[in-house]
């Protein structure tokens, strides 16, 4: 069995392979194997630290936001012996409904983003850290 390797277009090619899982709600049997064991996640309403912490977060948002698009607009990592910084830039758009409102929400913004990618025991990419630093609405946006 070859490992992973720690190269820009790999790195690339997690990032997208994350924001489709996450479009598609994908079960966490598909999720988790991108993070690594105890990963450190930091959003904008909460910090979290390993897997049942981001199950639990996870969970939630996706009975939340509907009809998610995510579409990655930079990825650009500085790669350092075995583990990367990158910096992600990602488009998001998703809608949200509140009962008993009488239309849905559609949320569209930027997230600047920082990660730490290292490759896995098991020979796989994993984000070990994921901070959203700013988030930066289009005009027209529903707020979180």
């Amino acid at each position: 069995m070859s490992s992973a390797q720690l190269t820009p277009d790999a790195i690339k090619a997690l990032a997208a392979e994350w924001y489709h899982l996450l479009d598609v709600h994908a079960p966490m049997v598909d999720v988790l194997p991108l993070l690594s064991g105890k990963p450190e996640m930091v959003f904008p309403e909460v910090t979290l630290s390993g897997l049942a912490g981001f199950e639990g977060w996870y969970q939630r948002v996706i009975r939340i936001f509907f009809d998610e698009v995510h579409n990655v607009k930079e990825v650009r990592p500085v790669i350092t012996g075995d583990e990367a910084m990158v910096k992600v830039i990602v488009e998001w758009s998703a809608s949200t409904w509140t009962p008993p409102e009488a239309a849905s929400k559609r949320i569209h913004l930027d997230a600047d983003q920082d990660w730490v990618v290292r490759v896995s025991p098991a020979g796989s990419l994993v984000i070990t850290k994921y901070v959203v630093n700013v988030l930066t609405y289009y005009s027209g946006s529903a707020k979180l």
